[in-house]
């Protein structure tokens, strides 16, 4: 499963993480490779609780797809 993020630097140093599909999922880190890392862990983490509350069911062989609605 892949998540767009917004990477950006922070202005005490280091460098801020968004995941917009993820309301409220945010992490940091010292450098950008440790923000990305901590941003995997963090979408991990946020799934957990989501299916925790039952929110989302994961079934293992799921194919998610992507489709185009016009308004």
């Amino acid at each position: 499963m892949n998540f767009n993020i917004i990477l950006e630097p922070a202005e005490e140093g280091g460098f801020n993480v968004i995941v917009p599909a993820l309301d409220g999922c945010f992490t940091q880190g010292e450098t950008e490779e440790e923000a990305l890392e901590n941003a995997k862990e963090a979408i991990i983490c946020y799934l957990e609780g989501l299916k925790k509350l039952n929110q989302i069911k994961s079934t293992p062989n799921v194919c998610i797809r992507e489709v185009g609605v016009s308004l």
